[in-house]
């Protein structure tokens, strides 16, 4: 593999818009997908601590030998036996105890009609949302909350748009928006610098319904998030904004119009007893 894990079985929704890939960049802006245990999530750049001579360290060892700088953001048991469960770059591989073999791909129970491949992943997305303060979402939020998402958006995405149009019709539905900077066209563009303007404005959230309306945002700097919330949104798997995160980590299938967005939330949480 020339670089490791390119996107060969990922299809982006057809109601999220796809990024354009800055150099060295991953994927970008992606649509929408529950945890069990608690991850312990690496800094950028590093590996999870594994204990030599386990199927952890050979997994982990068996990755690095295709590409040494990768970042994996997890490893454990996975639900194929014999294998264990890596997350790199925001995609699930597993890889064999022994070392040799490498699978990618979506890993789906037939008996239970699940893909069991979204567990740890929605775990990592949830440990990794919890490291971003209130303070540098930009919220709204419902008068009566009952759910609450996090949406990974760009100002230049017509997804994202269509989605911020119908804000105050989320928020009649019970649910509050938690938006984070995903600029699909990378650190080094324009799209970027419109979305530290912003994220730097006094009143972010005027800001940002102006920028997604195509009226002009003064520029601005300022200690900011985004690239941090750049980063994440790439190791979170995100493949195509807007991308919406349950509380729970579950990735829901790109843009959705607010009636769609409360059935989906409630069957999730009828699923899992919260109803």
């Amino acid at each position: 593999m020339k670089f490791l894990l390119p996107l060969m079985l990922c299809a982006v929704s057809l109601t999220a818009c796809a990024e354009s890939p800055a150099p060295g960049a991953g994927a970008t802006p992606g649509s929408g997908d529950a945890g069990a245990a608690a991850t312990v999530v690496p800094a950028a750049g590093q590996v999870p601590k594994v204990e030599a001579g386990t199927p952890d360290e050979r997994a982990v060892a068996a990755i690095q030998t295709i590409n040494p700088r990768v970042r994996i953001d997890h490893v454990g048991a996975a639900p194929l036996p014999g294998f264990r469960e890596l997350i790199v770059g925001g995609q699930v591989i597993y890889v064999s105890d022994d070392g040799r073999y490498l699978l990618q791909g979506a890993l789906f129970d037939v008996k239970e009609q699940k893909d069991l491949s979204q567990g740890g992943l929605a775990t990592l997305r949830r440990d990794l949302l919890k490291t971003i303060p209130a303070k540098d979402r930009i919220i709204f939020a419902a008068d009566k909350p009952v759910y609450t998402v996090a949406v990974f958006t760009d100002v230049e995405c017509g997804y994202c748009r269509k989605l911020h149009q119908d804000i105050a019709e989320y928020n009649k539905r019970g649910i509050s928006i938690e938006y984070l900077a995903f600029p699909r066209m990378g650190p080094a563009s324009e799209d970027f610098r419109k979305m530290v303007s912003v994220w730097c404005a006094m009143d972010r959230r005027q800001a940002l319904t102006d920028a997604k309306q195509d009226k002009r945002v003064p520029q601005r700097d300022c200690t900011n998030p985004v690239a941090m919330q750049y980063d994440i949104g790439q190791r979170v798997g995100l493949t195509g904004t807007p991308m919406i995160v349950t509380a729970e980590g579950m990735q829901m299938p790109g843009y959705m119009p607010p009636d769609a967005l409360r059935a989906a939330l409630d069957k999730l949480a009828a699923e899992a007893g919260d109803l």
